[in-house]
């Protein structure tokens, strides 16, 4: 169940540009957490949340060109050094055109705050998931989501890989 939720400025971008990069981002949240974009049931759990930041000011002052901000949250494991590397360029590089030149290409105004939420802290529904729980919603089998998330997850956490 990744989430994105994207800090774009009220006007930054035409509403068309706005939409394809919103859609843009589910893609990018779904390849770099390493599903398939084109997975109909990934695609249903993969949420992209728009907020209107209010006001940004840079160096006390009334920002001169938008500023954004990008929080991709993935459950635990899914993310290593590389997925998130990927994560942020794709992002602002995402950015960078759908301002289709209307603002200088300075990557310092696109943050991007990549996350992972800690295993069994993930609730939807009224419940708990857990990496396997999604993985086998996704790939439609319990067996294959649990081995998948336990490798995963102990490659992240430093200890022996379960054969």
């Amino acid at each position: 169940m990744p989430r994105l939720d994207a800090y774009i400025p009220e006007g930054a971008l035409s509403d068309e540009a706005e939409n394809e990069l919103l859609s843009k981002l589910t893609d990018i949240l779904l390849r770099n957490e390493g599903a398939d974009p084109t997975n109909a049931v990934a695609r249903s759990i993969a949420y992209v949340w728009l907020h209107r930041p209010a006001k940004m000011f840079v160096a006390g002052e009334a920002a001169k060109e938008p500023c954004y901000r990008f929080e991709p949250r993935v459950p635990e494991g899914q993310f290593d050094d590389a997925r998130r590397k990927a994560m942020v360029e794709d992002i602002t590089e995402a950015v960078f055109e759908a301002e289709a030149g209307a603002y200088d290409k300075d990557p310092i105004r696109i943050w991007v705050f990549p996350e992972e939420v800690p295993e069994g802290t993930w609730g939807a529904g009224g419940r708990i998931f857990r990496l396997a729980d999604i993985v086998a919603f996704v790939l439609g089998d319990k067996e294959t989501g649990r081995r998948y998330a336990e490798k995963r997850l102990a490659s992240r956490r430093g200890v022996g890989v379960p054969a």
